[in-house]
């Protein structure tokens, strides 16, 4: 990126020129309203054409927007992508430069840069998307027992089946083990057509879906036949011990004390184990009966667990589902 600077007292301008047009359209995911937002958060004006950008305004605020793109385009010649999520990150982290940020921001960057796993010729390769995403998967790198607290669409269930294929992929383990509660097991699951493994599978339809959008299919298909990958309801653990095994057990909340007591304790040599859910989301009666509010009070000292909280900042899904979140929050106090 080379770069053409005017300045005069309070006002100043930059012209960052690339090496295409193409290039400089992928620094802001070919969407000209995030130049818009990018507008309004620095308070400076930006002008593109061709392969050049040109930002003007105060001359704080324009080296703080020209920081952005500087980290954009170290994410991109890493080989990261930059998404509309990226973007808005880098944009937070860039106005915290001269306050103490840069290390954070380096951090932060590094990481969605550098964390890449799995992809093939027509898959691509899961990327943290957010601040909240980067802590989380280090701390599945670092950790034998993780927990990924927070509101839908934060990707935690989403980056631990990432991580959990990448390690058998690389033969750390043996087989991955998904898993979650059936809220209503007992009554209302009788009144489901079929046998069991028909009645439970609406629960376990969101496990299959992440898995089929980040293998092919016929891959996918071939690690659950050989029983590499296992998708069983929570009362299946019961039992159990369970070696050189990455486990996750997904919707965390709907899991009674006494559950989440029993699958925490099926972990066997070499295994990791991963608890995602949404303590806000909470459909047990009565709702301290949660095995997740328990261990979050219990295990928050402990060596070797991790908990991660992820927030409304870090949905990736559509920009509206933040704002839902921001409204029930608002409500809840």
């Amino acid at each position: 990126m080379g770069t053409q600077i005017e300045d005069n007292s309070n006002q100043a301008s930059e012209t960052l020129n690339f090496e295409n047009p193409h290039f400089l359209q992928s620094l802001f995911a070919n969407d000209l309203a995030l130049l818009k937002k990018l507008e309004e958060f620095f308070s400076v004006k930006v002008i593109t054409r061709d392969g050049w950008l040109k930002i003007s305004g105060g001359p704080e605020e324009v080296a703080k927007a020209k920081s952005v793109f500087e980290a954009l385009e170290s994410v991109r010649r890493k080989g990261g992508e930059i998404s509309a999520h990226t973007f808005r990150l880098v944009m937070e982290q860039s106005a915290q430069v001269g306050d103490g940020g840069e290390l954070v921001r380096a951090e932060v960057l590094d990481g969605i840069a550098d964390m890449r796993l799995l992809g093939s010729a027509s898959k691509a390769p899961v990327m943290p998307r957010t601040g909240g995403q980067v802590k989380y998967l280090k701390a599945l790198q670092q950790y034998e027992v993780v927990f990924g607290l927070g509101p839908a669409g934060t990707g935690k269930t989403f980056l631990a089946m990432a991580h959990a294929l990448q390690e058998l992929k690389d033969r750390n383990i043996d087989r991955i083990i998904m898993t979650r509660p059936a809220v209503e097991a007992g009554e209302a699951l009788g009144f489901l057509p079929g046998d069991l493994q028909e009645k439970v599978f609406p629960y376990l339809r969101p496990l299959y879906d992440a898995l089929y959008d980040m293998l092919e299919a016929d891959e996918a298909q071939k690690l659950i036949d050989k029983n590499l990958i296992e998708v069983a309801p929570l009362a299946y653990m019961r039992g159990r011990t369970l070696n050189r095994a990455y486990v996750i057990l997904d919707e965390g909340q709907n899991a009674t004390r006494e559950q989440m007591l029993m699958f925490l304790t099926r972990l066997g040599e070499e295994s990791k184990c991963v608890v995602t859910g949404d303590p806000s989301q909470i459909d047990l009666r009565p709702r301290n009966q949660s095995g997740l509010l328990e261990a979050m009070h219990l295990l928050k000292e402990t060596d070797g667990i991790a908990f991660t909280q992820f927030d409304r900042s870090d949905v990736v899904r559509h920009p509206v589902v933040e704002r839902i979140i921001e409204a029930y929050e608002q409500r809840e106090g």
